[in-house]
């Protein structure tokens, strides 16, 4: 057989956003009755959506694999390989973007599909069990997992007891085998969330969200009031796994989440969003940047909540009477211009021109749902419930794709009426500036939607080591 390269890999992010067009997305389908336990409850499941305008099946659900447990809450997913396995200090170009993983983030276990031969119609073919992953690396609820140069990295919440640390292991990216527990040295790392990495910097970034137990059972408000949540992020050496310094955002800036770093590998910054703030219920954004020999942080985008009548709010909030933005999920365009803001609270997905990332500029907004808002879509017929929350950027950044779920029990205490699984398309104008798809609506029945994956690659599934 010759050898040939992954024609999804892409040395550069230049050169993937010359890619051809996504044809179907690949979007993790969580079933709530099924994680709180419903009688007659689906399992979750993998949806395949059609992308293809020209497609008679377009905006539908072509293919829907179940697993075979209940109660997995599917959450996250990530590649085995992508554009990462080009880097010249580990290259594994024999290597294809075949299988996706999906966490679940209340069962531990990882189940692997295998996207080919059919991509249309993908294969559960291994499940990695809650109990290999606790045995090699000490972790549990694996909740995000990126593609590296030498192997899968999947971080993790914390301990099979729900107690910390979280943190990160290895798995082998063609037999899915648990490696290990990636940390040397954790230094001050407890809570984790997300992280990620400055390939050309040897440099990792982590996140921090709260233990198992913190968040499981939804937003504990005296945690929260507290200032208990986390509100810190962690730089690590990559190739020493060694923790090297700490920035904090403030306790007042509770849940620092996801981390979208700059995809030109000479770049060395990147956005991080902050859930709520303490002291106002505003969200917020940071940018983090190398400074000399370190890193710094600093406050570059707020949005403040809005106010509104106790009766349209849900009881966690009546006594604030006001909407805070929430803002769950970002997403940056690879040409690292715009970054898209999820605001899961007030309803809105927002755009900003960072081209100078010390100085965003609002340029676009839609609205769909809302805790008050309940705004709908065209083929919805009537309001939503449920808002803007996992955002994922087509390479050539001309299309974005939301879901509007978060995690059953946060749904239940934000959208206590319930929250319908759906996604939706809007067109991005490269000069700034969205429009909703009106013919672009799907929607999953008795599943809610959350993570929507790309066919062969997008905004935040790869990362490159050549500008």
């Amino acid at each position: 057989m010759p050898f040939r390269v992954d024609p999804t890999f892409y040395p550069s992010p230049r050169m993937a956003i010359e890619a051809p067009p996504e044809r179907i997305a690949y979007v993790t389908a969580p079933s709530a009755e099924a994680v709180l336990g419903k009688k007659g409850a689906v399992p979750d499941a993998l949806a395949v959506v059609d992308l293809d305008p020209g497609s008679p099946t377009y905006s539908q659900i072509i293919a829907l694999p179940e697993v075979p447990n209940l109660g997995d809450e599917l959450h996250h997913s990530g590649w085995n390989a992508c554009s990462a396995s080009l880097c010249p200090y580990a290259p594994h170009p024999h290597v294809e973007r075949r299988y996706l993983l999906l966490p679940g983030l209340r069962s531990s276990r990882i189940y692997v599909f295998d996207t080919k031969p059919d991509p249309r119609n993908p294969k559960l073919v291994h499940t990695v069990e809650a109990s290999e992953i606790a045995a090699r690396s000490g972790y549990s609820r694996p909740h995000t997992l990126h593609c590296g140069p030498d192997g899968i990295y999947v971080c993790t919440l914390g301990a099979p007891n729900g107690e910390g640390p979280g943190g990160i292991f290895v798995m082998d990216c063609e037999t899915f085998e648990v490696r290990g527990r990636w940390e040397l040295d954790r230094g001050s790392q407890f809570l984790h969330y997300d992280f990620w990495w400055h390939l050309g910097y040897d440099t990792l970034i982590s996140s921090e969200w709260g233990t198992p137990n913190m968040i499981e059972a939804g937003v504990n408000p005296e945690l929260l009031l507290g200032k208990k949540y986390g509100h810190k992020l962690h730089i690590w050496d990559l190739r020493k796994r060694r923790h090297l310094q700490e920035l904090d955002l403030g306790d007042e800036h509770q849940m620092a989440l996801e981390l979208r770093p700059a995809h030109n590998p000479t770049k060395a910054y990147g956005f991080v969003n902050s859930v709520v703030s303490v002291k106002d219920l505003s969200s917020s954004i940071w940018l983090w940047y190398r400074d000399g020999e370190r890193f710094a942080l600093r406050k570059v985008i707020e949005i403040p909540a809005e106010p509104a009548s106790e009766a349209d709010l849900p009881p966690l909030l009546k006594g604030f009477k006001a909407v805070p933005p929430l803002v769950t999920d970002i997403n940056l365009s690879l040409d690292d211009r715009f970054l898209y803001v999820a605001c899961w609270g007030t309803g809105e997905l927002r755009q900003y021109d960072v081209s100078d990332p010390h100085q965003p500029k609002h340029t676009g907004v839609v609205q769909l749902g809302g805790i008050v808002r309940r705004a709908g879509h065209p083929r919805s017929g009537g309001p939503l419930t449920g808002a803007p929350q996992m955002v994922e950027v087509s390479r050539d950044g001309r299309r974005v794709y939301f879901t509007g779920a978060l995690y059953t029990t946060w749904d239940d205490q934000f959208y206590p009426d319930g929250v319908k699984g759906w996604m939706v398309k809007v067109h991005a104008n490269p000069q700034g500036g969205l429009a909703l798809d009106p013919d672009f609506y799907v929607d999953f029945g008795p599943r809610r939607a959350h993570q929507v994956r790309l066919e062969g690659g997008d905004a935040s599934s790869d990362s490159f080591c050549y500008p």
